[in-house]
C-alpha cells in the first residue's frame, strides 16, 4: 500500500548543541508506559513522483532539520534507568536524530481525505513506528519521534506522525509541526518563527512541593515498562468517521440549555460553551447509539458512565508557565459517574453537560488539587469500558500546518483505535468554516451507522424546536 522511495535520518543543523538533557517532571511520568500517539495530516498537491523527489523532498528534510535545532528534544530519546536508582529524562546528545520515511502509495487519496465511514486499518500505511529502543550504559533509549511523508502521485501527499507522548502534549507536538511547516514554507528564514513557536524549556518553573515527581517515579518503577513501539492495526470491522457540528448548531444546543434554565430545571449549569455542548452532546450520541445496536441487553441502575478531557494547566499554575513550554502540562479531568439510565432518558444531555461543565469550573481553578497528586486519582475509580475521553483540541489548529501547499485537506487522529477500554473522540476545529467543529470517531461498523443516525437526526431535531 505504502512503498519506500528513502528512508533517512534528520538531525539538527551542526553547531547546535551538544547535548541536551531534560528531567521528567510529574506531569510527563504518567505517560511513560502510554500508547504512542500517531496523527495524519493530507495536502491536495498534484505533483508527480519525480517532481516529488527533487522539489518536495530535500526541502522537507532541510526545514525539518532547521526546526529541530529549535525543537532538538525530539531527535533525541526518553531515557529509563535500569538501576534502582535513575531518573528518568529526555536526552539528546550529538548525533542523535529523527527517522524519516518518504514513500508512495496507489491507495484513493480521495477515500482517505473524506468524512464518510472508512476501514480504521488502512490509514496504518501511512504513519511510522517509532525505533526500537537501545540499551547504553545504565538505561534504555527509546526514540520518541518519527515521520513517514507519503506522495500520492498527482493528487497530494500526507504526513503521519508518530511521538511518544512522555516528550510533550498537544500544545508542544502541534508547536513542532506548526514551526516545521511555516519554516519550510518560507524557505528556511527562521525570522517567520514567532516567540510562541520557539520552545520554553526551563523545567524548575514547574513547581513540586509534595515531591510528586519522585513518587510517581517509584510507582512507575513497579510496572513492568515496555518502552517498544507496538503497533497493532484495529480488526476489519472497525471503521473511521469524520462529522462535523455546525457553529449554527452549537448555538442551537446552546440555546436548549438556556431554555432548560428558564423552565427551572434542576440543573445548575454553569459553564456552557462549545466544547462542553459539544462533548455532551457526543457522549450521548454514543452511549445511545450502544444501546440501539442492542450490544447489552439489560441495563440496570448500576451501570454508571464517565466522560474525561485533558485540561492545559499551563495558564492555571501561579505565576503561570509559558504557552510555549515544551512538555506535558495536562492534567486529567473526569466528571463525575452518572447512571447510563440518566444520560439515556429525557434531559441526559442538559446532565452531560453539567457534568462536564462542573469538571473543567471546578478542577480547572484548583492549584492546590494539582501539586498534591489529586488529579492522578480520579481516574482510579471510574470503569474504563464505559468512559469516553478526549483526544485533540479547538484550541490547537493543525489545518493550520501550512507546509506551502495551503491548509490540510484533512487531520486524522489515528490513537482513536487503540484498545485501551471505552472511546476516543477527536476533537478539532473544522477544516473548512470557522466556528464549526470536526469530530473523529473509531467504532465498530454497526456502531457507527447508528451513531451517525443519532448524530443527524438530534441536530435536524433543533431547527424543529
Amino acid at each position: 500500500m505504502a512503498s519506500v522511495i528513502e528512508q533517512c535520518q534528520v538531525a539538527p543543523p551542526p553547531g547546535g548543541v551538544a547535548e541536551v538533557t531534560l528531567p521528567l517532571t510529574y506531569f510527563d511520568h504518567v505517560w511513560l508506559g502510554f500508547h504512542r500517539i500517531r496523527r495524519i495530516l493530507f495536502y491536495k498537491l498534484p505533483i508527480s513522483k519525480p517532481d516529488f523527489i527533487q522539489n518536495i523532498i530535500p526541502p522537507l528534510k532541510n526545514s525539518l532539520s532547521l526546526t529541530l535545532k529549535h525543537y532538538t528534544p525530539l531527535a533525541g530519546n526518553v531515557a529509563r534507568p535500569l538501576d534502582t536508582n535513575g531518573y528518568p529524562e529526555l536526552r539528546y546528545v550529538t548525533g542523535d536524530s529523527v527517522s524519516v520515511i518518504f514513500s508512495e502509495s496507489d491507495m484513493d487519496f480521495n477515500y482517505l481525505i473524506g468524512d464518510h465511514l472508512r476501514n480504521a486499518k488502512d490509514f496504518y500505511h501511512f504513519v511510522p513506528k517509532l525505533g526500537e529502543p537501545k540499551d547504553a550504559p545504565r538505561v534504555q533509549l527509546a526514540p520518541v519521534l518519527a515521520i513517514q511523508v507519503t506522495l500520492f502521485p498527482n493528487l497530494g501527499v500526507s504526513i503521519g506522525f508518530t511521538n511518544h507522548h512522555v516528550v510533550g502534549d498537544g500544545a508542544t507536538i502541534v508547536g513542532f509541526i506548526r514551526a516545521w511547516a511555516l519554516l519550510h514554507k518560507f524557505g528556511g528564514h527562521e525570522q517567520f518563527l514567532s516567540n510562541e513557536l520557539i520552545p520554553f524549556y526551563d523545567r524548575s518553573v514547574v513547581k513540586d512541593p509534595y515531591g510528586q515527581g519522585m513518587f510517581i517515579w517509584e510507582e512507575m518503577k513497579k510496572k513492568n515498562l515496555d518502552m517498544r513501539d507496538i503497533m497493532t492495526p484495529p480488526p476489519e470491522h472497525k471503521v473511521r468517521g469524520t462529522f462535523t457540528i455546525r457553529r449554527d448548531d452549537i448555538e442551537k444546543l446552546k440555546n436548549l440549555i438556556l431554555k432548560s434554565r428558564r423552565q427551572g430545571s434542576s440543573t445548575t449549569l454553569t459553564h456552557v460553551t462549545s466544547f462542553t455542548v459539544t462533548c455532551a452532546y457526543v457522549w450521548t450520541c454514543l452511549i445511545k447509539s450502544k444501546d440501539a445496536i442492542g450490544e447489552e441487553m439489560i441495563i440496570d441502575d448500576s451501570v454508571m458512565e464517565s466522560f474525561g478531557c485533558a485540561g492545559d494547566f499551563r495558564a492555571r499554575f501561579n505565576p503561570p508557565l509559558p504557552q510555549s513550554y515544551f512538555g506535558n502540562c495536562i492534567v486529567g479531568c473526569v466528571t463525575r459517574s452518572i447512571r447510563h439510565v440518566d444520560l439515556v432518558g429525557k434531559g441526559g444531555f442538559e446532565i452531560a453537560v453539567e457534568l462536564i461543565g462542573e469538571v473543567i469550573q471546578k478542577q480547572m481553578k484548583d492549584e492546590e488539587w494539582v501539586l498534591n497528586g489529586n488529579w492522578l486519582k480520579v481516574i482510579d475509580d471510574i470503569d474504563l469500558n464505559r468512559f469516553l475521553s478526549i483526544a485533540g483540541s479547538p484550541k490547537h489548529d493543525l489545518y493550520a500546518a501550512d507546509f506551502g501547499w495551503g491548509r490540510a485537506a484533512k487531520l486524522e487522529f489515528i490513537s482513536l483505535d487503540n484498545e485501551d477500554g471505552g472511546i476516543v473522540m477527536s476533537l478539532s476545529k473544522s477544516k473548512d468554516f470557522d466556528g464549526d467543529l470536526e469530530i473523529g470517531l473509531s467504532l465498530s461498523k454497526t456502531q457507527m451507522n447508528a451513531f451517525a443516525a443519532i448524530f443527524t437526526h438530534g441536530l435536524s431535531f433543533l431547527y424543529q424546536v
